[in-house]
């Protein structure tokens, strides 16, 4: 059995901050979708955990999908605005959009996947109190509800989904996000992710509230046996970066045996990351961890200024670095499923050169 936090009880649903990965003892009378076990490891078939949210996890998973079917999605919850804020603040529930979206990108390409997929994502449109809610994360919220177990509701969606790996929480608790950015000469703290996210300073040091809050353990879990460790794309500071200030699941990344890659961003024109190089994405990663060893970089040539110099960040960090083509070939700032998949096949498979020569 997992080691989890202990759950919440009907008559405590006014402090469902304090826990939300619930202990095994009151469940196992409750069906659970099975999971998959940790069998023989093959370069084909990898235990692969990605780590982000929003979009750049999204973009992440559909390309993984395409590669293994022992994925893992370990998702920031420190969404405070949008449909999410709100349920977050009206039922004191994890916020659920990024995990919603993380449980669309695991459909498949099936009519049954692609319906589900849509279904998640659909909003509502009124001039009611469900306007803008994503039907995905009223599902999810309502199975929480039903479980009182957070992690068991993922799995349940996923299940109906036919979602192509599991989705999991990086905390027990809803998290809030703190920045302190610099304007010119002036520093001031911006508090809230959605917040952050929007900021056009420098962003020079990120913080997590609580600083000390629980991970869920599964995730954790997944980490300490995963093959590989995906990190981006994604918003760097309110997405990516937040899973390294959890300090189990901090641990969990610098200890485990599974290598790590990270994935660069194809812009930095706006918001957070605003006028931010692709090597200023690796220092902001290496300054709050410092101690964490990265085995592959991946970037797309049109996102790097300077390559070299990347190429020396990445080093630093114990990296090789891979450039592949994997933005979309309609001028978008996003990643092709496929082109990105290669690439991680590349990594996978040690295969860093240029023209594919084996590193080892």
């Amino acid at each position: 059995m997992h080691r989890r936090q202990a759950p919440f009880r009907r008559d405590q649903r006014g402090d469902r901050r304090a826990s939300a990965c619930p202990g095994p003892a009151r469940d196992r009378h409750r069906a659970r979708p099975r999971q998959g076990v940790r069998g023989v490891v093959t370069r084909r078939n990898p235990a692969v955990v990605a780590l982000g949210g929003g979009h750049g996890l999204s973009a992440s998973l559909s390309a993984l999908r395409l590669m293994s079917d022992r994925l893992t999605a370990v998702v920031t919850v420190a969404d405070d605005g949008g449909s999410s804020g709100r349920l977050r603040a009206e039922l004191g529930v994890l916020p659920p959009g990024d995990l919603r979206m993380a449980l669309a990108a695991l459909c498949d390409d099936s009519e049954w996947g692609r319906t589900w997929s849509a279904l998640l994502q659909h909003r509502f449109t009124s001039e009611g109190d469900l306007d803008n809610h994503a039907v995905g994360n009223l599902l999810i919220v309502a199975l929480w509800e039903l479980l009182d177990d957070p992690v068991a509701g993922l799995d349940w969606v996923g299940k109906l989904l036919g979602a192509r790996g599991r989705v999991l929480p990086m905390a027990a608790v809803p998290l809030g996000i703190e920045a302190d950015v610099r304007t010119g000469d002036r520093l001031e703290t911006v508090v809230g992710q959605s917040h952050v996210a929007v900021t056009h300073g420098r962003i020079e040091q990120l913080r997590l509230v609580p600083a000390d809050p629980p991970a869920c353990a599964e995730a954790v879990q997944a980490v300490e046996e995963a093959d590989w460790v995906v990190l981006g794309p994604g918003s760097w500071f309110s997405s990516v970066m937040p899973h390294l200030l959890v300090p189990e699941l901090a641990r969990a990344l610098h200890e485990t045996s599974a290598r790590r890659c990270v994935t660069l961003n194809l812009s930095s024109e706006t918001g957070e990351t605003y006028g931010l190089s692709a090597t200023d994405h690796l220092e902001a990663l290496h300054k709050h961890a410092p101690g964490l060893r990265i085995d592959a970089v991946v970037a797309d040539p049109s996102a790097v200024e300077d390559t070299e110099q990347l190429a020396e960040a990445a080093a630093r960090m114990g990296a090789r670095l891979l450039l592949r083509q994997v933005r979309r070939g309609d001028g978008t700032p996003r990643h092709d499923a496929l082109r990105l998949a290669a690439a991680y096949r590349d990594v996978f498979d040690d295969f860093l050169g240029d023209v594919g020569s084996p590193t080892r």
